[in-house]
């Protein structure tokens, strides 16, 4: 190698050394071709360089220059690292990367007998050993920006703590960031698709052709396949969680996209990061959840415990029960004594109809052997033309021993999920015993104030609410009822007709009188009514038609007498003094023939 040629080969190397040492390995493959072809023009004084891509990595970088070949897709010579190609006019230098030939150099109008074949050949293994440098730099550059993109897109999907946004954004980001690829998702289980997600069921049938997709997500490996006839690549890769694998991302290129193995690579990494996320969300969705039925339970429970009335607390429960399960219908009912199904208060009003009947037996028959709780995704499969498909059904128990049962029902079949049940159970599980003692106090309460025959209210608490009334209320009336020649019916008819007349008489009272106002037996054949806030004239009007309903509707057929008194604020009077003059009138009713109304003003 002359003195020339080698201070040629020194200019080239020192052109490459100033390039690299100046732009600290900021630069682009375009760039670094650019470099290279002008040093090749200006060094070797040629016409033209040009630089002929070869490698896939580079099929979007244009020939710099105008060549004959343009973007090559044939070799017109077996090229081998550091060696340079000529014959004739034509002068290639060929640019490897890791044994890999990337491109070539095209040199035009270069007088090649002006250098040896050792001068091309070392300015050969110069220009590859400037491009490996810096594609190797490039390399890097775009691997350490491609992972500082992961990381802030994963560090986006983990700080999402909804199911359906995770699935949202791991779409937008693969839309944008591959543009021309199509994503689908499989997913594991039943999904509520809100914001038109690409989703596909994930099933085992081999007739709809997704097979790799289900291999995926039971292997957790991801799968590819490429249909040479469509000129099509699939890819599915498993979106997976620490405890399972949560469903399948698969990725569609077609035509000329090619995934590449450090797209592949990518995709793989974002749905493992997302499958973490949608596992961290779903967790977060479960405690957030178990936190709200821990909160009811609780807050329920402590309601009960308060003594309230069966009522009040009977309507908080079924309210509770609506709002959390997004029923239709609750009721709950208790057995009596007796075996008689009771429906308790505050069951919703389908409860109370006698198209309940049907699934109250139904359920009934089915826990109260074995006291297991129902759970029913359609039970028209059972029931047919039932107008609530949707069924649970938990027993409540206490000592073994079937107490009642709490019924949800919805008209949508398979609206409740399992965990629905669960809650149910647990519900009415911590419940039951409140519930229970709540029932027999609220029963030895009607046992202490009714009258046992007649089922009336008995005498000390008739007297207690009207007190109260009379310290609360404007006005009322009192009526006092004595049943006429009762002495001879129990003679003549015996004690049990004696009875059965008291029954019917105070049937035909509780029938005639409004929610508000209150019956009870004052003592033998006596009985009275009290009527907060009417006045005198819709009293006697009332006292006058259970006169003559008693006469019409008894059998054997009795009368009665009625005596009337009446007050108001004005007046200023206490209950004995409105008992006195009741029973004052009831005496002049019964001295004046019976079977009539007497007011006492």
């Amino acid at each position: 190698m002359g003195d020339y040629d080698q201070i040629v080969v020194m200019s080239i190397k020192s052109a490459f050394f100033e390039y690299v040492s100046n732009n600290h390995q900021q630069y682009s493959v375009n760039e670094i071709i650019e470099k290279l072809t002008f040093v090749m023009k200006k060094e070797l004084s040629v016409g033209q360089a040009v630089f002929l891509p070869i490698h896939d990595m580079l099929t979007y970088v244009s020939p710099y220059m105008k060549s004959n070949y343009g973007p090559i897709h044939f070799l017109p010579h077996d090229f081998i690292e550091g060696e340079c190609y000529v014959n004739g006019e034509q002068v290639f230098i060929p640019v490897f990367h890791d044994n890999v030939l990337h491109g070539l150099i095209e040199l035009n109008e270069l007088e090649a007998n002006h250098y040896s074949d050792k001068v091309l050949d070392e300015i050969a293994k110069a220009c590859s050993s400037f491009y490996s440098h810096c594609f190797n730099s490039v390399q890097r550059t775009r691997n350490e920006h491609k992972f500082e993109q992961l990381y802030h897109l994963i560090d986006k999907l983990h700080s999402i703590m909804n199911k359906d946004d995770v699935l949202t954004e791991l779409m937008t980001i693969l839309q944008k960031k591959f543009y021309g690829y199509h994503f689908h998702l499989f997913l594991s289980q039943d999904h509520e698709n809100l914001r038109n997600i690409p989703i596909k069921n994930l099933d085992f049938d081999h007739k709809t052709g997704n097979e790799l997709a289900m291999e995926a997500y039971v292997t957790g490996n991801a799968q590819l396949i490429k249909k040479k006839k469509k000129n099509q690549t699939k890819l599915y890769t498993p979106l997976i969680g620490k405890q399972g694998v949560y469903g399948v991302l698969q990725v569609i290129a077609n035509e000329n996209l090619e995934l590449g193995d450090h797209n592949e690579s990518f995709i793989a990494m974002l749905a493992n990061a997302a499958g973490k996320a949608l596992e961290n969300a779903q967790l977060y969705e479960q405690s957030k959840r178990l936190i709200k039925d821990l909160q009811l339970i609780n807050e329920t429970t402590h309601r009960l415990n308060k003594n309230l009335r069966l009522a009040d607390t009977m309507n908080y429960m079924v309210q509770s029960i609506m709002n959390s399960f997004d029923a239709d219908e609750v009721g709950f009912f208790y057995l009596a004594p007796n075996h008689s199904v009771h429906i308790f208060p505050g069951s919703t009003s389908f409860f109370h109809k006698d198209e309940a009947k049907v699934y109250i037996e139904y359920v009934q028959g089915k826990i109260e052997k074995d006291l297991e709780g129902l759970f029913i995704g359609d039970i028209t499969n059972f029931l047919k033309n039932a107008s609530f498909s949707s069924v649970m059904a938990v027993p409540m128990v206490q000592s073994e021993n079937f107490k009642g049962c709490a019924l949800v029902l919805h008209k949508t079949p398979y609206h409740f999920s399992f965990d629905m049940f669960k809650l149910l159970q647990s519900l009415i599980h911590h419940s039951t015993l409140a519930l229970t003692n709540s029932l027999l106090r609220e029963e030895l309460e009607t046992l202490v104030k009714t009258d046992h025959l007649t089922q009336l209210y008995s005498r000390k608490y008739f007297t207690s609410f009207i007190e109260n009334s009379m310290k609360m209320d404007r006005q009322g009336t009192f009526v006092l009822i004595d049943i006429d020649n009762f002495k001879m019916i129990n003679d003549t008819f015996g004690h049990q007709i004696g009875d059965d007349i008291l029954v019917q008489v105070a049937n035909i009272i509780k029938s005639n009188i409004r929610e508000n106002d209150i019956g009870a037996r004052w003592g033998g054949e006596e009985l009275a009514i009290y009527l907060p806030q009417v006045d005198l004239h819709v009293g006697i009007t009332v006292a006058d038609r259970i006169v003559k309903r008693v006469k019409e509707n008894t059998n054997p057929t009795i009368t009665i007498s009625c005596g009337v008194s009446y007050w108001n604020t004005v007046m200023k009077e206490s209950f004995k003094q409105l008992f006195s003059r009741a029973d004052k009138a009831l005496y002049m009713a019964k001295n004046e023939g019976k079977n009539q109304v007497m007011v006492q003003v």
